[in-house]
């Protein structure tokens, strides 16, 4: 049994967020588009007045996305559940030995980093472990929600350890190539492509030197290394790249996934696997623009299009995210 009086150690979730109701959506982009790591619009003093120009814009389109998806982005649902099943992971890990209390904390909706340090401090914690739940860093995700956080618990007396990257953690890679292997078997030994589909990021960050391109790349190697092994032995893959989501008029990362399926079916393709490479939870980017705008595309083009599901709860993500903890976080290499 766990000492009421023994020490908490707090694992913070770093999240994006999302709009938790139709009503919400408005602000949630509003929030979204204020942030220049995003994307920079016009000088500084204008970013907000634009940002909400461009939310009054594109509420109605993005409302009625959300509406097809349940009224509301599943986002804050699934990480609080990856929240409560990995705290009884870490609890059984360490038989009791460590009092764990798991918090999210999101960057442009509720629970905001200052409510989630808020609960943190009323708890009396005062070891933290700050696990981004972006694996592949990027200043415009993981960059931008620790700065939120380190502002908002900024002058507190607490021992932080931060993990700003994983992407080639092998129990991550493990729990990715197994829903990927078990996916795969839906084709039924049919031939299939593979399409590894990321957020799109703007050209310039990676220009400027972003190893975000980098580390999705590298996540990409490694498992399709890993699925060439047992028990998978699934080898000679037909993969490729793409990227979604891009907002703005500025220059994204090509191709765009939009441009890969057409190609792919002018190339003959006939069973399209695609795989949400860089995202670890159903939001509206799995749930909306592959599950019902690319399926759509893909059965214009003459395309059977499938996706792998998201890691989200999956018991070897949740054990990856363990791991990850112990061995980054608490530096136990046990």
């Amino acid at each position: 049994m766990t000492d009421k009086n023994q020490k908490i150690i707090g694992i913070v979730l770093l999240n994006l967020g999302g709009p938790d109701s139709l009503q919400a959506v408005r602000p949630f982009l509003y929030n979204l588009f204020s942030d220049r790591e995003i994307i920079r619009l016009g000088p500084p003093f204008l970013q907000k007045p634009l940002a909400w120009l461009i939310s009054t814009l594109r509420s109605k389109k993005a409302t009625a996305m959300y509406n097809e998806i349940g009224g509301k982005s599943p986002i804050l649902d699934i990480t609080n559940a990856q929240a409560e099943v990995l705290e009884k992971a870490l609890k059984t890990h360490t038989a009791g030995a460590h009092n764990f209390k798991v918090y999210i904390g999101m960057r442009y909706w509720h629970p905001f980093m200052k409510e989630t340090v808020n609960n943190i401090l009323k708890d009396g914690v005062n070891r933290l472990v700050v696990l981004s739940l972006y694996p592949h860093y990027s200043k415009a995700t993981t960059g931008s929600s620790v700065d939120d956080f380190k502002q908002a618990i900024k002058g507190k007396d607490i021992n932080i350890k931060y993990i700003e990257e994983w992407y080639d953690f092998p129990a991550y890679i493990d729990s990715l190539a197994d829903l990927i292997a078990g996916g795969a078997k839906e084709f039924r030994g049919s031939n299939f492509d593979i399409l590894y589909s990321a957020h799109s990021l703007p050209q310039s960050f990676i220009d400027e030197g972003d190893p975000y391109l980098d580390h999705i790349n590298m996540t990409i190697k490694k498992v399709n290394e890993r699925l060439a092994q047992e028990p998978y032995n699934i080898t000679n893959l037909k993969w490729r790249l793409s990227f979604q989501s891009k907002t703005g008029p500025v220059k994204w990362l090509e191709p765009s996934t939009k441009e890969i399926i057409i190609k792919l079916s002018k190339e003959g393709c006939k069973n399209l696997f695609i795989i949400p490479i860089s995202f670890v939870s159903d939001h509206i980017e799995t749930l909306y623009e592959i599950d019902i705008q690319y399926k759509a595309l893909a059965e214009k083009n003459g395309i059977n299009l499938k996706r792998c599901a998201s890691l989200n709860t999956s018991d070897k993500f949740i054990s990856a995210l363990k791991e990850i903890i112990i061995k980054k976080g608490l530096g136990d290499r046990g």
